[in-house]
């Protein structure tokens, strides 16, 4: 059998600002970006195991990068399909209140209802199940990406990475997703601004030679990074091409190409 190449999704859509944003305004949008949300609660992590800003790799020498590509997928890291349905074993820490418990499962069915809609099936997890997530109040926001087998923790640390879109976020890691801005055709429209980038992090923004489906580059994915991500100067770090672009990194729950890559990724059909 033809081994399939499996490659991080990254998503967006373009928004149109005709009116310049205040240095005010941009400061608070930042602060509410998925991507801003995100390294505030990894502030403490971020030097140890995590890569890309929240994904978790097993050793120092594992960039987790390869999970994306053959050597995913011939060591299995996409969840398997039975029928027309991904179903996906999952359990939440007792740490968490039933209000926080609630805010994650009610992520996970966005997966599964309403206009947009894929085959993931989030399910409780039972005895019988070997390979499965398990969310926990870690220290910071990460997941590793996509399925390594057994118990595959992703992190959720309280007050800080319970939100829609970091659930989501974290839980298109474990799917195999990758951010959007390494995706494999990124400079054709983005620029990476290097000399404002924190020293020691331009890591981060290293190009993964994704498998980007057919789908178009996504401004307004829930993996797309701010602009002003691991800047070192208040400096944007990522520019779009196109002048019309002035916002992107604020995406509140998974956009219309981030489903796409899913059912496309993933096979679905109803």
């Amino acid at each position: 059998m033809t081994p399939v190449v499996i490659i991080v999704l990254l998503v967006s859509v373009t928004a149109v600002s005709p009116v310049p944003m205040s240095e005010t305004a941009r400061k608070k949008r930042e602060v509410t970006s998925t991507f801003t949300k995100i390294a505030n609660a990894n502030e403490k992590v971020l030097e140890s195991h995590l890569i890309h800003g929240d994904i978790m790799a097993s050793t120092k020498n594992d960039d987790g990068i390869l999970r994306n590509a053959i050597p995913c997928t011939n060591a299995g890291c996409k969840w398997p399909k039975t029928g027309k349905r991904v179903k996906i074993p999952y359990e939440i820490s007792n740490e968490f209140s039933r209000k926080e418990k609630r805010t994650i499962k009610q992520a996970l069915k966005e997966f599964k209802k309403g206009d947009r809609r894929t085959c993931i099936r989030f399910v409780k997890k039972t005895k019988e199940d070997v390979d499965y997530i398990s969310f926990i109040s870690g220290t910071g926001c990460w997941s590793y990406l996509g399925r390594r087998g057994n118990k595959q923790e992703i992190s959720l640390q309280k007050n800080g990475c319970l939100y829609k879109d970091i659930v989501q976020h974290e839980a298109l890691h474990a799917l195999g997703f990758h951010h959007e801005h390494v995706r494999s055709d990124r400079d054709e429209h983005v620029i990476i601004n290097f000399e404002n980038i924190i020293s020691g992090f331009e890591n981060n923004f290293e190009i993964v030679p994704t498998n980007n489906l057919g789908t178009p580059y996504d401004f307004q994915s829930v993996m797309h990074y701010s602009e002003s991500a691991f800047s070192k100067n208040d400096e944007p770090t990522i520019v779009a091409r196109d002048s019309a672009v002035t916002t992107f990194g604020t995406a509140t729950e998974m956009s219309a190409n981030d489903y796409e890559r899913v059912n496309t990724l993933y096979d679905c059909c109803e």
